[in-house]
């Protein structure tokens, strides 16, 4: 009886292994000559502004690096991962690739040659876009980005989770291969932001929160999660923003890269307006922001100057503590509330720091990384900057400030807030 029910596990693992083998088996697709066909030039230009929009060349591009020729850096939970080459190279990009090709590794995550690509390349995302606009992205990268012929370095990713045949696995467990549906209850507009937003901006690849193996909880769309050594906030209900994010406030964030009420974009955030969404027409940002407030569940007619809250906020700038013996205090009111301080309104560019988002995020690590590196002219809104404190500050200094600040919020303590500091600022950068 024993040896039958060994037999019959046994049988059953070799079936189902080999029933996986089928499913995770992908053919090679032959390669092709490098040729340039004849694409429109207007076919040509969508994918251009498609590919920034999707942040192609801030992924596929190294600091200092030949654009779109890959090796950029990327440091996950299970290893490090180098972008791979993306140029019409023949022997070390994509030069040789059909378009079949390239729209197969852009739906399912399969290279040319069969194997499965990992999923910090987001193909889940952008598997919900049209065939014509793959094509047309396609066609930007054969015609218009010059051939580099430059090898990938092999990734850090530890046995056995660098088997690509185990992430045909992941895909059937995680992956989200569904295409894109129009809402019929929503407007145009609102399906138009949908679909860049869950498309090709692949918004919520960093703001959904992530399973233990990497992927992405859907129940949780957009409510928030830790990425590249900052948090990318919550865009839902969820939002611990003191002021709702209305879709006048995603425009004017996503355009100029500030909301005087919610704060700059920096970090890996800063180039998916200034290299990436600043490609797309207006339309297009106004859509997306309209898809967001959806979201949110905000009212376009709340008056963010006449809350209570941004009020008490701007009156509290004068309630001074004693600063003989609140070092934080003390501190920002000699390193920082020159610039950030506003009288009776809000002052684009001077931002209020005890309502903007990095202030009242559940994780200090935004507050931190800015008070360490500041924001430089090619962040937040362009040519203005921040001045960093990595080198003027140790990291009691910083974590008195930041401690003031939280408090100051009206928010509890941040918990092992200095040792989030010393965490941070040893961390790699991961900027451009």
């Amino acid at each position: 009886m024993l040896k039958r029910i060994v037999y019959g596990v046994c049988g059953a693992a070799i079936v189902g292994l080999g029933i996986f083998s089928i499913y995770a088996w992908h053919p090679a697709i032959d390669p092709v000559e490098p040729t340039q066909t004849d694409y429109s030039p207007h076919v040509i230009e969508q994918g251009k502004v498609l590919a920034a929009a999707g942040y192609c060349s801030t992924c596929h591009t190294p600091p200092g690096g030949t654009a779109y020729a890959g090796n950029y850096e990327m440091h996950t939970d299970f290893g490090t991962i180098y972008s791979s080459n993306i140029t019409p190279d023949v022997e070390t990009g994509i030069g040789s690739w059909s378009q079949a090709a390239f729209a197969r590794a852009m739906r399912t995550g399969v290279s040319r040659d069969g194997h499965h690509l990992l999923p910090a390349f987001p193909y889940e995302h952008f598997n919900k876009m049209t065939d014509d606009d793959i094509n047309a992205i396609y066609a930007y990268i054969m015609t218009s980005v010059p051939a580099v012929n430059q090898a990938k370095k092999d990734n850090g990713i530890p046995f056995p989770l660098n088997i690509r045949w185990f992430q045909a696995g992941w895909k059937l467990l995680f992956a989200d291969t569904q295409p894109f549906e129009i809402n019929s209850q929503q407007s145009a507009e609102w399906n138009r932001g949908a679909y860049l937003a869950e498309g090709i901006a692949h918004c919520g690849a960093c703001h959904t929160p992530r399973n233990a193996l990497g992927g992405e909880k859907y129940a949780q769309m957009y409510q928030g999660a830790a990425i590249d050594g900052w948090i990318a906030p919550s865009l839902t209900s969820t939002s611990t923003s003191p002021l709702p994010w209305r879709a006048q406030d995603f425009y004017e964030y996503l355009t100029t890269g500030n909301s005087p009420y919610h704060g700059s974009a920096a970090g890996p955030m800063a180039p998916v307006m200034h290299k990436g969404l600043s490609a797309l027409p207006d339309s297009d940002i106004e859509a997306i922001s309209g898809y967001f407030a959806e979201i949110a569940g905000t009212n376009n007619t709340d008056e963010p100057d006449s809350s209570s809250t941004l009020q008490a906020a701007i009156a509290a700038q004068d309630q001074q503590p004693d600063q003989r013996i609140d070092q934080g205090a003390r501190l920002y009111a000699t390193a920082c509330q020159a610039c950030h301080y506003n009288s009776d309104q809000l002052v684009k560019g001077r931002p209020l720091i005890t309502i903007g988002s990095a202030t009242h995020l559940n994780d200090p690590s935004n507050l931190i990384n800015v008070i360490l590196d500041g924001v430089r002219s090619d962040q937040g809104i362009s040519g203005v900057v921040m001045p960093g404190f990595r080198d003027a500050l140790n990291d009691d200094d910083i974590t008195a400030i930041a401690a003031y600040l939280r408090q100051a919020a009206g928010e509890n303590t941040w918990p092992k807030l200095q040792q989030k500091v010393g965490e941070i600022r040893n961390q790699p950068r991961f900027e451009h």
